[in-house]
């Protein structure tokens, strides 16, 4: 990892031979209370199970289980991890004002090409002593994780790196988000607009418009990070870049024919 008392390599080319950005170096997770994280936590894993479950049946759900909890204080941290209810509710994610809201433009559509449709989404990462958040671009198609971010904030800057990050792969015809702030923000739509690309943005309150990406936030949670438990955002770093390569290039996905997704995002790429 890095070593700040290297005496040969400085931390900017420790970090670029690590595959790691500065800013995650000297990164810290944002603070929570002790009991708002074990909060969040539990909120977290049952909101994996169960993601139509609204802040009003969530408040019952923990108060069964002995927290003293109201509603008001499960809304706030509702709101804190970016969480929202599946299906035709009031959205936790709200668009930022003034800005416009684009339609949906995956229903009914076949996806049956590599760079078609890319979907992006964030998502909470509980630590030890705070939270991290994550974004990840993939690829509908193939499954395939085309670029990934870390960060304590869910700015419209940490939204845009990682977007042009995945812009230099290559591009898609349609990019999917949900109607967050971030992915609002014209910073965010003028990068798409730039390169030509169509702007299609998940229905309110509707996470099941981006189920594939939701699909990817369950398996890396209870695959690594309720697993592995990172200390540190360099360790998360570096647990998380492990998990996206087996992802990529050595989980085998029956809905691929049991091909990996880099197998079929490659090879459909290149004869494209």
């Amino acid at each position: 990892m890095v070593d700040p008392r290297h005496s040969v390599l400085s931390i900017s080319r420790q970090c670029e031979l690590l595959g790691l950005s500065r800013s995650v170096f000297y990164s810290q997770p944002a603070k929570a209370d002790g009991e708002n994280l074990r909060l969040m936590e539990v909120i977290d894993r049952t909101y994996l199970r169960y993601p139509f479950f609204g802040t009003r049946r969530m408040t019952e759900v923990l108060k069964e289980q002995r927290y003293k909890v109201n509603r008001k204080r499960i809304k706030r941290l509702y709101q804190l991890m970016g969480l929202q209810a599946i299906g035709p509710k009031p959205n936790m994610s709200k668009p930022m004002r003034g800005h416009k809201v684009y339609p949906y433009l995956l229903r009914s559509l076949e996806i049956e090409r590599v760079n078609q449709v890319w979907a992006t989404d964030l998502t909470y990462i509980p630590m030890p002593k705070g939270f991290m958040y994550l974004m990840a671009v993939i690829d509908l198609h193939s499954r395939k994780v085309i670029s990934w971010g870390v960060s304590n904030s869910m700015d419209t800057d940490f939204c845009c790196s990682v977007l042009n990050e995945a812009l230099l792969a290559g591009k898609p015809e349609i990019f999917n988000t949900d109607q967050g702030s971030q992915f609002t923000s014209d910073a965010f739509t003028d990068a798409l607009k730039k390169h030509e690309i169509r702007i299609s943005m998940d229905g309110k309150g509707r996470a099941t418009d981006n189920i594939f990406v939701e699909r990817l936030w369950r398996s890396l949670k209870y695959e690594y990070l309720y697993l592995k438990r990172p200390e540190t955002c360099r360790e998360l770093c570096k647990g998380l870049e492990e998990c996206f390569l087996f992802f990529n290039q050595e989980r085998l996905h029956q809905s691929l024919g049991y091909k990996t997704p880099e197998s079929i995002y490659s090879t459909l790429k290149v004869a494209a």
